[in-house]
C-alpha cells in the first residue's frame, strides 16, 4: 500500500460543517497530528514521540479530534493486556463548509491555513529554499471556483505521494479575493505600433 498512502480506508474529502470540527483543526499541534497520520495510522504513543510532547497532552488532542469525527480507530492490538488503538484520518482532506461566523464559524478567525503555512515557512525562506508564487488575476467567481476544483485535485494528488525521503515539505494553496489595484477597461483599443 506504499503507493496510496496513509495505509487504511479513508474516505476522499469531508466537509466540517460544524464549529467544533473546524475550531478542532485549528490547533497547531492538531494540524500536525492530522498531517502525520497522512503517512500512516499511529498510536497516541507514536504521535507523543514524533511530536515531543507528552502523551498525556497528544492523548487530549487525539481525543478532540476523534469526538468531532476527523480521526477514527482503524485497527487495535493487544500490548500486555491493553488494547493499543491506531488512529487514522477520516478523510484525506477537509474543507471548511459554509459555517457562519455568527457560530464560530471559519469567518471567526478561528483556522487560517495561510498563518501556519506562513510560520512553518520561514526558515525556508530564510535558508534559499521556499519554493512559491503569487498571482492576481480579475476573473469572475466561477472562473475562481474552477480553478479552485484543479488546485484541489492538485492538493489530493500531493497528499497520495508515496513517503520518502527525510525532508517533510509543506504545500499551501489558496484563491481569495482581494483589493489589488486593476487598469480600469479600455476605452478605445489602440492598434499595436
Amino acid at each position: 500500500m506504499a503507493d496510496n498512502p496513509p495505509g487504511y480506508e479513508l474516505a476522499d474529502r469531508m466537509a466540517l460543517t460544524e464549529p467544533a470540527q473546524v475550531k478542532a483543526i485549528g490547533h497547531p499541534l492538531r494540524t500536525t497530528i492530522l498531517q502525520l497520520l497522512h503517512e500512516r495510522a499511529a498510536t497516541v504513543t507514536e504521535l507523543a514521540a514524533a511530536v515531543e510532547r507528552p502523551k498525556s497532552t497528544v492523548a487530549h488532542h487525539v481525543d478532540v479530534l476523534a469526538r468531532n469525527g476527523l480521526l477514527q480507530v482503524v485497527r487495535t492490538r493487544k500490548v500486555r493486556a491493553i488494547e493499543e488503538r491506531f488512529y487514522g484520518r477520516a478523510a484525506r482532506m477537509f474543507f471548511i463548509a459554509a459555517v457562519p461566523a455568527s457560530v464560530g464559524g471559519a469567518a471567526s478567525g478561528d483556522f487560517n491555513d495561510f498563518e501556519v503555512a506562513a510560520r512553518e515557512s520561514a526558515t525556508a525562506f530564510e535558508e534559499g529554499k521556499l519554493w512559491g508564487f503569487i498571482r492576481h488575476a480579475r476573473i469572475s467567481e466561477d472562473q475562481a471556483s474552477e480553478f479552485w476544483a484543479r488546485m484541489a485535485e492538485l492538493v489530493e494528488e500531493f497528499d497520495r505521494l508515496p513517503r520518502s525521503g527525510e525532508t517533510v515539505y509543506g504545500f499551501a494553496i489558496g484563491v481569495y479575493p482581494t483589493d489589488y489595484p486593476a487598469l480600469p477597461a479600455s476605452e478605445a483599443a489602440d492598434p499595436p505600433r
